[in-house]
């Protein structure tokens, strides 16, 4: 039964009884809610788009399998690939990742030259692929050999260099 009319039996929720002391969590939200919800999405924002800056500007370099190899791929038609310019084949279920580590189709690659880190499975098919940024190519990897029958002096090792002769008076 109602106290006065309008009013309910229970004063806590009556509209007439408010207290600013009994409901502090209301209160405190009214103050702060507009520049901590600000806040709270400046921050969250600036934490996802931070990784994806340094990705964007090239400084992350990612690490790669110790057993991937260096190579330049060309995709023929899907699963055919040249890899270093010899007849090579994907792998089922092979992935080919682009300079941003998102899955690439092999039919989007075709007749493209790229170079890439790559690793094979017990059947020798190629099975990962990295497409390289400028600064992960810059780092030395094995296999990319010399790609011509012609070795030049300088292609040597210092440690492999014979020596050289006295010289004769």
């Amino acid at each position: 039964m109602p106290l006065q009319p309008g009013l309910d039996s229970n004063p806590l929720k009556s509209a007439f009884f408010h207290s600013l002391w009994m409901y502090t969590m209301k209160r405190w939200l009214l103050l702060f809610k507009t520049p901590l919800l600000f806040l709270v999405l400046c921050l969250m924002g600036a934490a996802c788009l931070l990784p994806g800056l340094a990705e964007a500007q090239g400084l992350a370099v990612r690490q790669f399998p110790a057993k991937a190899l260096r190579g330049l791929m060309e995709v023929t038609s899907p699963p055919n690939i040249l890899l270093n310019y010899k007849p090579q084949r994907l792998s089922p279920g092979a992935r080919i990742k682009d300079t941003k580590n998102l899955i690439v189709m092999s039919g989007s690659l075709v007749g493209k030259e790229l170079l890439v880190n790559y690793t094979t499975n017990p059947q020798g098919m190629v099975y990962e692929v990295w497409i390289l940024t400028p600064a992960e190519a810059k780092l030395k990897r094995d296999g990319l050999e010399t790609l011509t029958n012609i070795r030049f002096q300088s292609d040597l090792d210092a440690a492999a260099r014979p020596p050289l002769p006295p010289a004769s008076k």
